[in-house]
Protein backbone atom coordinates (compact mmCIF):
# COMPACT_ATOMS: atom_id res chain seq x y z
CA UNK A 1 0.00 0.00 0.00
CA UNK A 2 2.46 2.36 0.70
CA UNK A 3 5.08 1.32 -2.00
CA UNK A 4 1.73 2.60 -4.26
CA UNK A 5 1.17 5.68 -2.52
CA UNK A 6 4.66 6.93 -3.46
CA UNK A 7 3.95 5.80 -7.10
CA UNK A 8 1.06 7.60 -7.07
CA UNK A 9 2.88 11.09 -5.62
CA UNK A 10 5.45 9.88 -8.08
CA UNK A 11 3.53 10.09 -11.32
CA UNK A 12 1.62 13.10 -9.86
CA UNK A 13 5.29 14.74 -9.28
CA UNK A 14 6.05 13.94 -13.20
CA UNK A 15 3.24 14.79 -14.35
CA UNK A 16 3.19 18.75 -12.69
CA UNK A 17 7.13 19.18 -13.98
CA UNK A 18 5.94 18.28 -17.46
CA UNK A 19 3.01 20.51 -17.41
CA UNK A 20 5.01 22.99 -16.56
CA UNK A 21 7.68 22.46 -18.49
CA UNK A 22 4.81 22.43 -21.48
CA UNK A 23 3.63 25.87 -20.31
CA UNK A 24 7.57 27.34 -20.36
CA UNK A 25 7.69 26.16 -23.85
CA UNK A 26 4.26 27.92 -24.59
CA UNK A 27 6.55 31.26 -24.41
CA UNK A 28 7.53 30.07 -28.08
CA UNK A 29 4.85 31.21 -30.35
CA UNK A 30 3.42 28.73 -33.06
CA UNK A 31 4.30 29.95 -36.25
CA UNK A 32 3.66 28.56 -39.57
CA UNK A 33 5.12 29.43 -42.89
CA UNK A 34 3.64 28.81 -45.98
CA UNK A 35 5.78 29.92 -49.80
CA UNK A 36 4.78 28.00 -53.53
CA UNK A 37 2.89 25.25 -51.50
CA UNK A 38 5.70 24.02 -48.33
CA UNK A 39 4.63 24.56 -45.47
CA UNK A 40 7.32 25.20 -42.50
CA UNK A 41 6.34 25.01 -38.88
CA UNK A 42 8.20 26.52 -36.69
CA UNK A 43 8.33 28.14 -33.29
CA UNK A 44 9.59 31.88 -32.15
CA UNK A 45 10.56 33.17 -29.01
CA UNK A 46 10.22 36.86 -28.34
CA UNK A 47 13.07 38.56 -26.97
CA UNK A 48 12.44 39.69 -22.65
CA UNK A 49 11.40 42.64 -22.22
CA UNK A 50 10.62 43.56 -26.39
CA UNK A 51 10.82 47.00 -27.07
CA UNK A 52 9.48 47.54 -31.15
CA UNK A 53 12.25 50.66 -31.45
CA UNK A 54 14.88 48.07 -30.88
CA UNK A 55 16.78 45.31 -33.52
CA UNK A 56 17.82 42.48 -31.92
CA UNK A 57 19.61 39.46 -32.31
CA UNK A 58 18.40 36.65 -33.65
CA UNK A 59 19.28 32.82 -32.86
CA UNK A 60 18.39 29.85 -35.14
CA UNK A 61 18.13 26.43 -33.58
CA UNK A 62 18.28 23.59 -35.67
CA UNK A 63 17.15 19.80 -33.93
CA UNK A 64 18.33 16.58 -34.78
CA UNK A 65 16.43 13.52 -36.26
CA UNK A 66 14.51 12.17 -33.64
CA UNK A 67 12.40 15.42 -33.28
CA UNK A 68 11.35 15.62 -36.90
CA UNK A 69 7.26 15.82 -37.46
CA UNK A 70 4.51 18.05 -37.80
CA UNK A 71 3.12 18.83 -34.23
CA UNK A 72 5.18 22.16 -34.24
CA UNK A 73 6.61 20.83 -30.45
CA UNK A 74 9.34 18.18 -30.52
CA UNK A 75 11.67 20.33 -32.03
CA UNK A 76 11.96 22.36 -28.48
CA UNK A 77 12.68 18.89 -26.80
CA UNK A 78 15.83 19.67 -25.96
CA UNK A 79 17.45 23.49 -26.05
CA UNK A 80 14.18 24.78 -25.63
CA UNK A 81 14.78 25.30 -22.10
CA UNK A 82 17.70 26.39 -22.48
CA UNK A 83 16.76 29.52 -24.10
CA UNK A 84 13.90 30.41 -21.48
CA UNK A 85 16.39 30.95 -18.30
CA UNK A 86 15.96 34.31 -17.36
CA UNK A 87 19.66 35.08 -16.95
CA UNK A 88 19.85 34.49 -20.79
CA UNK A 89 17.18 36.17 -21.82
CA UNK A 90 17.73 39.00 -19.84
CA UNK A 91 21.62 39.06 -20.65
CA UNK A 92 21.32 38.45 -24.34
CA UNK A 93 17.48 39.63 -25.43
CA UNK A 94 17.32 38.12 -28.58
CA UNK A 95 14.63 36.36 -31.30
CA UNK A 96 14.88 32.29 -31.16
CA UNK A 97 13.63 30.41 -34.65
CA UNK A 98 13.17 26.99 -34.03
CA UNK A 99 11.85 25.36 -37.03
CA UNK A 100 10.65 21.68 -37.21
CA UNK A 101 12.02 19.40 -39.79
CA UNK A 102 9.32 17.23 -41.42
CA UNK A 103 9.31 13.41 -40.95
CA UNK A 104 11.78 11.48 -43.68
CA UNK A 105 13.70 15.08 -44.69
CA UNK A 106 16.56 16.34 -43.64
CA UNK A 107 18.09 19.67 -42.54
CA UNK A 108 21.07 19.21 -45.54
CA UNK A 109 21.91 16.63 -48.32
CA UNK A 110 23.57 13.92 -46.65
CA UNK A 111 24.10 10.65 -47.64
CA UNK A 112 25.44 7.66 -45.50
CA UNK A 113 27.03 4.26 -45.42
CA UNK A 114 26.81 1.91 -42.17
CA UNK A 115 27.86 -1.02 -41.18
CA UNK A 116 25.83 -4.09 -40.26
CA UNK A 117 24.90 -2.81 -36.81
CA UNK A 118 23.75 0.51 -38.75
CA UNK A 119 26.66 2.54 -37.23
CA UNK A 120 27.90 5.59 -39.55
CA UNK A 121 31.01 4.67 -41.13
CA UNK A 122 31.32 6.86 -43.83
CA UNK A 123 29.02 10.27 -45.26
CA UNK A 124 28.70 12.75 -48.17
CA UNK A 125 27.66 15.76 -48.03
CA UNK A 126 26.78 17.45 -51.40
CA UNK A 127 26.77 20.83 -51.80
CA UNK A 128 25.84 20.74 -55.76
CA UNK A 129 22.34 19.34 -55.17
CA UNK A 130 19.31 21.21 -54.53
CA UNK A 131 18.86 22.08 -50.77
CA UNK A 132 15.93 19.92 -49.12
CA UNK A 133 12.57 21.50 -49.11
CA UNK A 134 12.19 22.10 -45.07
CA UNK A 135 15.68 24.14 -45.37
CA UNK A 136 14.65 26.16 -48.81
CA UNK A 137 11.96 27.26 -46.83
CA UNK A 138 14.10 28.29 -43.64
CA UNK A 139 16.55 30.21 -45.96
CA UNK A 140 13.22 32.52 -47.54
CA UNK A 141 12.07 32.16 -44.07
CA UNK A 142 14.65 33.89 -42.69
CA UNK A 143 15.11 36.37 -45.80
CA UNK A 144 11.68 37.18 -45.16
CA UNK A 145 12.58 37.81 -41.07
CA UNK A 146 15.97 39.98 -42.27
CA UNK A 147 13.26 42.27 -44.04
CA UNK A 148 11.00 43.04 -41.33
CA UNK A 149 13.50 45.75 -39.67
CA UNK A 150 13.04 43.29 -36.32
CA UNK A 151 15.98 41.93 -36.50
CA UNK A 152 20.12 42.88 -36.36
CA UNK A 153 21.17 41.30 -39.96
CA UNK A 154 24.66 41.85 -38.44
CA UNK A 155 24.02 39.22 -35.43
CA UNK A 156 22.18 36.59 -36.95
CA UNK A 157 23.53 33.24 -35.35
CA UNK A 158 22.47 29.67 -36.05
CA UNK A 159 23.49 26.33 -34.05
CA UNK A 160 21.99 22.76 -33.81
CA UNK A 161 22.34 19.62 -32.39
CA UNK A 162 23.23 16.14 -34.56
CA UNK A 163 21.31 16.30 -37.84
CA UNK A 164 20.89 20.00 -36.72
CA UNK A 165 24.96 20.48 -36.08
CA UNK A 166 25.12 18.89 -39.95
CA UNK A 167 22.18 21.46 -41.10
CA UNK A 168 24.62 24.22 -39.12
CA UNK A 169 27.89 23.20 -41.48
CA UNK A 170 25.92 23.25 -44.28
CA UNK A 171 23.70 26.94 -43.85
CA UNK A 172 27.34 28.56 -42.70
CA UNK A 173 28.95 26.96 -45.78
CA UNK A 174 26.42 27.89 -48.24
CA UNK A 175 25.55 31.17 -46.61
CA UNK A 176 28.69 32.86 -44.97
CA UNK A 177 28.05 36.13 -45.82
CA UNK A 178 24.72 35.50 -43.20
CA UNK A 179 25.97 34.50 -39.98
CA UNK A 180 28.03 36.27 -37.55
CA UNK A 181 29.17 32.73 -35.47
CA UNK A 182 27.63 29.32 -35.27
CA UNK A 183 27.61 26.33 -32.69
CA UNK A 184 27.31 22.78 -34.09
CA UNK A 185 27.23 20.02 -31.49
CA UNK A 186 27.59 16.53 -32.32
CA UNK A 187 27.46 17.13 -36.34
CA UNK A 188 29.22 16.15 -39.63
CA UNK A 189 29.39 18.11 -43.03
CA UNK A 190 31.45 19.01 -46.15
CA UNK A 191 34.86 19.48 -44.56
CA UNK A 192 36.72 20.18 -48.21
CA UNK A 193 34.17 22.87 -48.94
CA UNK A 194 34.95 24.59 -45.07
CA UNK A 195 37.04 27.48 -46.65
CA UNK A 196 33.59 28.78 -47.65
CA UNK A 197 33.00 29.85 -44.39
CA UNK A 198 36.44 30.00 -42.42
CA UNK A 199 37.30 33.11 -40.94
CA UNK A 200 33.86 34.28 -42.26
CA UNK A 201 32.12 32.88 -39.63
CA UNK A 202 33.49 31.86 -36.17
CA UNK A 203 32.37 28.20 -35.34
CA UNK A 204 32.46 26.65 -31.83
CA UNK A 205 32.23 22.74 -32.59
CA UNK A 206 31.36 20.16 -30.04
CA UNK A 207 31.47 16.17 -29.24
CA UNK A 208 31.24 13.35 -26.96
CA UNK A 209 34.04 11.18 -28.12
CA UNK A 210 32.14 7.89 -26.92
CA UNK A 211 29.45 9.10 -29.59
CA UNK A 212 27.85 5.93 -30.77
CA UNK A 213 25.41 7.63 -33.55
CA UNK A 214 27.27 10.63 -35.31
CA UNK A 215 31.07 9.41 -34.70
CA UNK A 216 33.38 11.68 -33.04
CA UNK A 217 35.69 11.91 -36.03
CA UNK A 218 32.95 14.34 -38.16
CA UNK A 219 34.28 17.00 -35.61
CA UNK A 220 38.10 15.99 -35.28
CA UNK A 221 38.34 16.47 -39.02
CA UNK A 222 36.93 20.28 -39.09
CA UNK A 223 38.97 20.75 -35.99
CA UNK A 224 42.30 19.95 -38.53
CA UNK A 225 40.99 21.58 -41.21
CA UNK A 226 39.62 24.48 -39.73
CA UNK A 227 43.15 24.76 -37.63
CA UNK A 228 45.07 24.41 -40.95
CA UNK A 229 42.77 27.28 -42.72
CA UNK A 230 43.92 29.55 -39.38
CA UNK A 231 40.11 30.13 -38.62
CA UNK A 232 38.41 31.38 -36.08
CA UNK A 233 36.43 28.24 -33.84
CA UNK A 234 36.66 26.46 -30.75
CA UNK A 235 36.71 22.74 -30.55
CA UNK A 236 35.27 20.80 -27.07
CA UNK A 237 35.50 17.29 -26.78
CA UNK A 238 33.96 15.27 -23.84
CA UNK A 239 35.85 12.58 -22.63
CA UNK A 240 33.42 9.53 -22.34
CA UNK A 241 30.33 11.65 -23.32
CA UNK A 242 28.46 9.60 -25.81
CA UNK A 243 25.39 11.05 -28.50
CA UNK A 244 23.61 13.36 -25.37
CA UNK A 245 26.86 15.74 -26.01
CA UNK A 246 24.39 18.76 -25.79
CA UNK A 247 23.40 18.23 -22.05
CA UNK A 248 27.08 19.33 -21.70
CA UNK A 249 26.91 22.29 -24.09
CA UNK A 250 23.70 23.39 -22.33
CA UNK A 251 25.30 24.15 -19.23
CA UNK A 252 28.60 25.10 -20.97
CA UNK A 253 28.74 28.76 -19.21
CA UNK A 254 30.56 30.67 -21.62
CA UNK A 255 28.60 29.67 -25.00
CA UNK A 256 26.74 32.57 -25.22
CA UNK A 257 29.02 35.07 -24.12
CA UNK A 258 31.43 33.90 -26.95
CA UNK A 259 28.36 33.69 -29.55
CA UNK A 260 27.21 36.96 -28.68
CA UNK A 261 30.75 38.45 -28.95
CA UNK A 262 30.96 38.11 -32.64
CA UNK A 263 29.02 40.69 -35.34
CA UNK A 264 29.31 41.17 -38.98
CA UNK A 265 31.27 43.98 -39.57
Amino acid sequence: MNYCRYLFFCCCFLLVALQGQAQELDAFSYETYYHHGDTLRYRLLTPANYDVHKKYPLIVFLHGAGERGYDNNAQLLHGGTMFLRDSLRTRYPAFVLVPQCPSGSSWAPMNFKRDSTGKIISADFPLDTPAPPATAELNVLLDSLLGTGKIDTKRVYIGGLSMGGMGTFYMITQRPGLFAAAFAICGAGNVAEAGRFARKVPVWIFHGDADGVVPVEGSRVYDAKLKSLRAEYKYTEYPGVGHNSWDNVFVEPDLFRWLFSHKKK
